[in-house]
């Protein structure tokens, strides 16, 4: 008799406006899955790729500004909640005008054991669970907004590593990948994820502990990739695309990003009628088999790496008078040495319809990369950009200057000067509306750099030179991998004089222009982990800055003990049978704890990490601050 079938990942809350969500879960078997939430059921059957098995659920009949809790059964057996005492809930738009969107990006979902927190820090989206527990529901984000390196596909965590060595021992995995154990430099990859099923291995990992697995089964969530969903420094220029896409292994590796990414990720940035529209899903969903799922996911794959136009990852969201623009900065990209652009044309057109067509109070632009680098680092990339481009006359500079730009990572808007300038006169052309139809704000969010910062923004353009609108850039990286040392005080230098100063001089003796645009950091630059979150009222908007920490037991002494092996049990700083705010409620498992006795790597990887097992992580607010006043 085959076991029941069960969640393995999820569920995901991902879309809800006034009276439709969406909800994205992975299951172990083929079964049906059925949603419950008010009075409204909803049934659908799994469909199956590459040995796992999905379902997205659509309700369409919820009610405004209700907060209303769900639960799945999977083939007539409740599956979830696991915890009663904590709920998942559905919130639809509040019956105010208040918005409260979280965000930040870059997020290692590895073990949640002191000796890795001590390490890699605290975990934001474990603290945010944390505070949600104590918090006022009117408190809450509306929606997350995850900017990017949901996963490393190139750095995985110790466990999955080993996990990888004994698939490749087994013969597991890519042929070409197989082969490329021991060859050296970007060659090897063997050690890295490379196929469908060991990018699952990363969502698992991410997605699985407790705490964020209730988190984002009750806030929706919109998520746009980056380099490391495929490979660190992904399409950063010309010479990086044309020695990787050279390599035996990279079909194998296109296949499993882009399918794994569609499917884990990209279905729940979809409203349901865009899910209807969608070929691709639409295909997958009407297939007559998990073989021609599988053909239909890699061809789309290989053509979405390849082909210009036969994808968009971009995507857009209203939340009453707030529109989100979520900027795919990464895989759309135009890399001509001499016409290098972040985004390609049809990409960079749809931006700007989704920025023109908006008749809003509020902008928000979310892209991965910032778009205004710490001042230093930004007249860098232009300088770099000049010196790197393909010219006859001086080929060593040229080389030079491209070996600099991967060595360094100078691949930001900066780096891409005519994107960069195309984008200012895009913020300014909002800005320049008449009367009430310009925007209150216009909020760039960006991720990827590892620090976190404020800046303020004047366009400069006689056409935005009475413009109410405020623009600013709100910078939060990462959630959880902080940035090494010698990085930090680069940072730190780069926007103190002289050495904006000096790096301007750089740029401008290449033939760098200004561009019509000012920016200065205002708040930061901070390097730990953490979360910001926007307030956005009425025509006003705010920012709440927050940065976790690990709360060790015996004052700090715990952490101490971690640097010795053994010695730190991974029971530490939390009650036996208490809730995951602390409280002395039963029920510990938070939505998603593994079975009693789960010791081992890899049961704890396949389980989640108990919340028995890892020290309370909590947010401290760092500044608030007003974004419109």
């Amino acid at each position: 008799m085959s076991p029941s079938p069960e969640i393995l990942v999820g569920p995901l809350l991902r879309y809800v406006d006034a009276t439709d969500a969406t909800v994205w879960v992975e299951v172990s078997a083929p079964c049906r899955v059925t949603i419950r939430a008010g009075g409204e059921e909803v049934t659908e059957a799994s469909w199956g790729v590459f040995g796992h098995h999905f379902a997205v659920l659509h309700l369409r009949q919820l009610r405004a500004g209700v907060e209303t809790p769900y639960e799945l059964e999977l083939d007539g057996r409740t599956a979830w909640p696991l915890d009663p005492d904590r709920p998942s809930v559905i919130r639809t738009p509040r019956a105010d005008d208040t918005v409260r969107l979280a965000f930040g990006s870059c997020r290692r979902g590895e073990s949640q054991t002191p000796g890795a927190l001590r390490k890699i820090g605290a975990d934001a989206l474990v603290a945010l669970s944390h505070q949600m527990a104590h918090t006022d529901h009117d408190n809450w984000p509306d929606a997350m907004l995850l900017l990017g390196d949901q996963v490393y596909a190139d750095i995985p965590s110790r466990d999955i590593a080993e996990r990888l060595a004994e698939r490749r021992r087994a013969g597991g995995g890519p042929q070409a990948v197989r082969d490329s154990a021991g060859a050296g430099g970007d060659r090897d990859v063997s050690g890295e994820i490379c196929d469908f099923e060991e990018y699952s291995w990363l969502y698992h990992e991410s997605w699985r502990d407790p705490d964020v697995r209730w988190l984002l089964s009750t806030v929706p969530s919109c998520m746009i990739l980056d380099d490391h969903d495929l490979r660190d420094d992904w399409n950063s220029s010309h010479s990086w695309r044309r020695e990787m896409t050279a390599q035996p292994w990279w079909r194998d590796r296109v296949i499993g990003a882009f399918a794994s990414y569609f499917v884990y990720q990209h279905l729940g940035n979809l409203a349901p009628d865009e899910l209807d529209e969608n070929s691709v899903y639409q295909a997958i969903r009407t297939a007559d088999s998990d073989a021609e799922r599988e053909r239909i996911l890699s061809d789309f794959a290989v053509a979405a790496d390849c082909e210009r136009g036969a994808s968009q990852w971009s995507f857009k969201r209203d939340f009453g008078r707030v529109r989100v623009v979520m900027l795919d900065v990464r895989a759309s990209r135009h890399l001509e040495p001499g016409d290098r652009r972040v985004m390609d044309d049809g990409e960079w057109e749809w931006t700007r319809r989704a920025c023109l067509d908006a008749d809003v109070d509020h902008l928000v632009i979310g892209s991965s990369l910032p778009a205004f680098m710490l001042p230093a680092l930004h007249h860098v990339e232009g300088w770099n950009e000049v010196t790197a481009r393909d010219r006859p006359n001086k080929p060593v500079s040229a080389r030079v200057g491209e070996w600099i730009r991967l060595t360094v990572d100078l691949e930001h808007w900066a780096a891409f000067r005519s994107s960069f300038d195309d984008l200012v006169g895009l913020l300014t052309e909002v800005a320049a509306r008449e009367g009430t139809r310009a925007p209150a704000s216009i909020l760039m969010l960006g991720g990827d750099v590892h620090c976190s910062y404020l800046e303020e923004i004047d366009l400069t353009a006689p056409a935005a030179a009475d413009s109410p609108t405020r623009v600013h850039q709100l910078v939060m990286s990462p959630f959880r991998n902080p940035l090494h040392q010698p990085i930090r005080v680069v940072n730190r230098l780069s926007v103190r004089e002289p050495v904006p100063a000096i790096t301007r001089r750089l740029a401008r003796s290449v033939g760098v222009r200004e561009p019509a645009v000012r920016w200065r950091v205002t708040d930061g630059v901070w390097f730990d982990n953490g979360v910001m979150t926007l307030v956005l009222r009425g025509r006003r908007a705010s920012v709440q800055v927050d940065h976790a920490v690990v709360e060790w037991p015996a004052r700090g002494l715990g952490k101490l003990l971690t640097l010795v092996p053994n010695l730190a049990p991974d029971s530490w700083g939390r009650r036996g049978g208490g809730r995951a705010d602390g409280g002395e409620r039963g029920g510990e498992r938070g939505g998603g704890a593994p079975r009693q006795g789960a010791t081992s790597p890899r049961e704890r990887r396949q389980g989640g990490d108990s919340l028995e097992r890892k020290p309370r992580q909590v947010l401290r607010r760092t500044v608030t601050k007003d974004l419109t006043g």
